[in-house]
């Protein structure tokens, strides 16, 4: 296995045991974060959320696509600066819509089967942070890159 595969199976691991990440988006030069549940598709090339059409997230994801979500598996103990492992994915987003959206909701569905009520709402807009690339941070020192 060499370096790129390694990564990619670390950042498939940590990817798999969080069901939460936060979404950084932004509006008018300022920041904006919020919680979201996502689920990781296979090729770690899209990041799936659902949100509201009529909250802040996704009205400014229309006006400014790019975003950035992190993922970390931090413990909130002590072991923490020697095991935690924070990853930033980077790219832009954009609502799932047409043939792909039943195959793909039904994926996220899969994942977090207490969210099907809200993720089938007519409000609801399933969306895919298309990753350009990662950042994985370990030891609070130690950052490596995957690029698309």
């Amino acid at each position: 296995m060499n370096n790129t595969e390694a990564l990619a199976e670390t950042i498939r691991t940590l990817l798999a045991g969080q069901d939460l990440a936060i979404l950084a988006t932004r509006t008018n030069g300022a920041p904006h974060t919020s919680l979201v549940a996502f689920k990781a598709q296979d090729d770690l090339r899209g990041l799936l959320f659902v949100t509201g059409r009529a909250t802040r997230k996704f009205g400014y994801l229309q006006s400014d696509d790019r975003a950035s979500m992190l993922i970390d598996n931090r413990s909130h103990r002590g072991s923490d600066f020697r095991r935690a492992m924070a990853l930033t994915a980077r790219g832009r987003a954009m609502e799932i819509t047409g043939e792909n959206r039943t195959r793909m909701l039904n994926s996220y569905i899969a994942r977090f089967p207490c969210l099907e009520g809200f993720a089938r709402a007519p409000g609801c807009a399933l969306m895919c942070l298309r990753v350009e690339g990662y950042s994985l941070v370990r030891r609070f020192q130690d950052v490596v890159e995957l690029e698309f």
